[in-house]
């Protein structure tokens, strides 16, 4: 037995070494990320500014330390230092293979980076895909994708070179103001005139709404926009014009005035029409 450790003791020396640095490599790397994400979020919040770059960094620096610790483990063992020199020997062939191997992990990180530096998108803003399908909150910009949590509270991952080439409707780029439409149909027969005071009316005093009217039209006292912007087959469509802080409350403004303006035109006779059919059965 003294025999085997003292044959082996330079072999087994080495990989104790190579697994302590393994071992304090995921360490350092887990302690580092939680610090900088703490960081991160104190300082973003106190100082209310985009937190999108500072993710990508923490990121970055996380991957470096998982790096330089793994190089530095694989540097202790002599054999596959030995492994390591025999694939140098063959250079060119291995960098056309891990340029192959690598193609799509290094268009991430590219994409990544361009993402961070335009900022087409940012960390907190609200975002729809193309297809509308999917949306939800920009929640994290890693190395290689981005992570939305939609409004049910799932995580859409989507890899950073697809995402750089997506058309996204972002709620929040430049001005998170938002005005939503309310459209509600009537039917011929109600009156048109005083549906639309129904909804400017429930427009304006409903707690989430900002007033947009120039000082003229408030001295005026001028109701905000509601007009008939279609006549349909068997309704009259109108729309009001409803401003809001940001999307969040934009949508729980909308929803409320559905509601409100139903009840307001239950109360007034103004109806809200549905489609009727005449079938004459065919002799």
């Amino acid at each position: 037995m003294e025999t085997f450790w003292a044959q082996n003791y330079d072999t087994i020396r080495s990989v104790g070494i190579s697994t302590g640095i393994l071992a304090a490599t995921l360490l350092v790397g887990f302690l580092v990320g939680n610090f900088l994400r703490r960081v991160i979020k104190r300082s973003t919040k106190a100082l209310d500014i985009d937190p999108t770059n500072y993710h990508f960094i923490r990121h970055l620096i996380v991957a470096i330390i998982y790096i330089i610790g793994i190089g530095a483990a694989v540097q202790q063992i002599e054999a596959l230092k030995q492994i390591a020199n025999s694939l140098l020997a063959g250079a060119g062939i291995l960098a056309v293979a891990v340029g192959f191997a690598s193609q799509h992990a290094l268009s991430n990180i590219v994409s990544g980076l361009f993402i961070v530096l335009f900022k087409p998108f940012r960390i907190n803003d609200r975002v729809t895909l193309k297809d509308g399908t999917q949306s939800g909150v920009i929640e994290d910009i890693t190395l290689r994708h981005v992570v939305i949590r939609d409004f049910q509270n799932r995580r859409i991952i989507v890899p950073n070179s697809i995402i750089s080439n997506e058309i996204i409707l972002n709620a929040d780029f430049n001005e998170e103001k938002i005005c939503r439409w309310i459209e509600i149909p009537i039917s011929f027969e109600s009156d048109v005139q005083k549906a639309k005071a129904i909804i400017a009316e429930e427009i304006e005093k409903h707690p989430l709404h900002l007033d947009t009217r120039s000082e003229e039209d408030k001295a005026a006292n001028k109701p905000v926009t509601v007009r008939v912007i279609q006549i349909g087959e068997y309704f009259i469509l109108l729309r009001g014009w409803a401003w809001a802080k940001d999307q969040a409350d934009g949508f729980v403004m909308a929803c409320d005035l559905l509601e409100s303006i139903k009840l307001r035109f239950d109360e007034a006779g103004v109806v809200i029409p549905y489609p009727h059919r005449t079938i004459t059965p065919k002799d």
